[in-house]
C-alpha cells in the first residue's frame, strides 16, 4: 500500500486550489477521496505525478472547479426539483380544474365558476412563477432573465385578466392593457432584435414574433374601444327613452278611455307602479347624475352606462333600500290577484342572477313591468 509523503499531500492541495476550487472544506473533502484513491491503487514504485493526474481527471469532465460550481448550485438551489415537481403539479391540476369548468359551464352545471376561478389563479400564482424561478436559474446573461421576467409577468397578467374579465370583476381591462403593453412594447422588440442577429434562431425569431403580434391583435379585437362604448351607451339611451315613451303615451291613452275609475286607482298597483318609477330614478341618477333623462338633450350628453345592476344594488344603499321596497309591493300585488283568480299578468321583479345584467337591463325590465301593471287594469275593466 503507498503512503503518502506531507510533500505530496500539499502539492495535491496546492494543485486542487490553484485549479480554482475556493470552498475549503470542498477542498479538504476532494483532498480526502485523492488520498486514499492513491494510496490504495498506487504500487510502491509507481509514478506518483502521474497516477495523480489521471485519478484528478476522474472528478470532472472538463476542470476541476465544475465540482465547486455544482456544489455551489445544489447548495444554493437545494429546493430545485422539489420546485419543479410542484410546477409540474400545479399545471396539470390547473388545465385540469379549467377544463371541467369549461364542461360546467357549457353544461350549466353549478361549480363552473369554482372551477375556472381555481384552475386560473393555480396557473397564474403558482405554475408561471415557478417556472419563472426555474427558468431564471438555468440561464446566465441578463438580458435572457429580463425576457423570461417580462414574458412571464406578462402571461400572468393576462390570465388575470382574462379570469377578471369571466368573472366581472373590477381591474379585468386594466391587467389585460398591462400585459399587451409588456408584450407588445417591451418584450417583443428586445426578443426580436436580440434573436434576429443570431442565424440560428432568426427564423424561430420572426415566427414567434409574428405569432405574438397575431396573438395580440385577436385579444384586442375582443376589446370595445372607448369609441364604441360611446356609441353602444347612446343606443342603449336612446332605445330606454323610446321605451319610457311608450309607456307614459299607453298611460294617457289608458286613462283617457277609462270608463269611471281612473287606472291604477288601485292602490297595491299603484304602489308598484310607483315603486318602479323611484328605482328608475335611482339608477338613471347613478349613470347621469340627474333624476330623469332629458329628451331635448343629445344622448352624448346623458347616457346610461354598462354599470353591473347587482354592484350598484351592493354599493349604493338608498337603491337597495327602493329595490327590496318594490319587491315587497309586487309580492302583496301578486297575492291579491292570484286570490281573486284574475287572469293577469303576474309582477316579477326578481332579476335574473346573471353577472351579465347590466342596469340598461333593469330599466328596461322596469318599463315592461309598468306595461304589464297597465294591462292589468285594463283587463279588470
Amino acid at each position: 500500500m503507498y503512503t503518502l509523503s506531507d510533500t505530496q499531500i500539499d502539492f495535491i492541495l496546492n494543485d486542487i486550489r490553484r485549479n480554482g476550487v475556493e470552498l475549503e472544506d470542498l477542498r479538504s473533502n476532494l483532498l480526502d477521496h485523492i488520498c486514499c484513491i492513491i494510496e490504495q491503487n498506487l504500487e510502491d514504485n509507481g509514478d506518483f505525478e502521474q497516477f495523480y493526474f489521471s485519478t484528478r481527471k476522474m472528478f470532472y469532465k472538463h476542470h476541476l472547479k465544475e465540482i465547486e460550481e455544482e456544489t455551489i448550485s445544489l447548495m444554493t438551489y437545494k429546493n430545485y426539483y422539489m420546485m419543479k415537481k410542484i410546477m409540474i403539479i400545479s399545471g396539470i391540476v390547473s388545465v385540469a380544474l379549467m377544463t371541467i369548468g369549461i364542461v360546467l359551464k357549457f353544461q350549466h352545471w353549478p361549480g363552473a365558476g369554482a372551477c375556472i376561478v381555481l384552475g386560473v389563479s393555480i396557473i397564474s400564482l403558482v405554475f408561471l412563477p415557478l417556472m419563472f424561478l426555474l427558468k431564471i436559474k438555468e440561464q446566465n446573461q441578463l438580458k435572457d432573465k429580463a425576457l423570461t421576467g417580462l414574458g412571464t409577468l406578462s402571461a400572468i397578467c393576462l390570465t388575470l385578466g382574462v379570469l377578471f374579465k369571466v368573472m366581472h370583476w373590477p381591474g379585468a381591462n386594466m391587467l389585460s392593457i398591462i400585459a399587451l403593453a409588456f408584450l407588445m412594447f417591451l418584450y417583443l422588440p428586445v426578443y426580436f432584435f436580440s434573436g434576429i442577429r443570431n442565424p440560428d434562431t432568426k427564423t424561430n425569431t420572426i415566427v414567434n414574433a409574428v405569432l405574438i403580434i397575431t396573438a395580440c391583435g385577436l385579444i384586442l379585437t375582443l376589446v370595445r374601444s372607448p369609441q364604441g362604448t360611446k356609441i353602444m351607451e347612446a343606443q342603449i339611451t336612446a332605445d330606454y327613452l323610446m321605451m319610457d315613451n311608450i309607456l307614459k303615451t299607453e298611460l294617457i291613452l289608458l286613462n283617457k278611455h277609462a270608463a269611471t275609475d281612473p287606472l291604477l286607482a288601485d292602490s297595491s298597483a299603484e304602489k308598484v307602479f310607483t315603486m318602479c318609477e323611484k328605482m328608475k330614478e335611482e339608477i338613471i341618477f347613478i349613470e347621469t347624475g340627474k333624476k330623469k333623462i332629458d329628451p331635448n338633450l343629445n344622448t352624448s350628453q346623458q347616457m346610461i352606462g354598462l354599470t353591473d345592476f347587482h354592484q350598484i344594488i351592493a354599493d349604493y344603499p338608498s337603491v337597495s333600500t327602493v329595490y327590496e321596497a318594490l319587491k315587497i309591493a309586487a309580492k302583496d300585488y301578486n297575492m291579491k290577484y292570484t286570490k281573486e283568480g284574475l287572469g293577469i299578468h303576474r309582477i316579477d321583479i326578481e332579476s335574473p342572477n346573471d353577472k351579465d345584467y347590466k342596469t340598461y337591463d333593469a330599466l328596461n325590465r322596469l318599463v315592461k313591468l309598468q306595461l304589464f301593471l297597465l294591462q292589468n287594469e285594463r283587463q279588470k275593466e
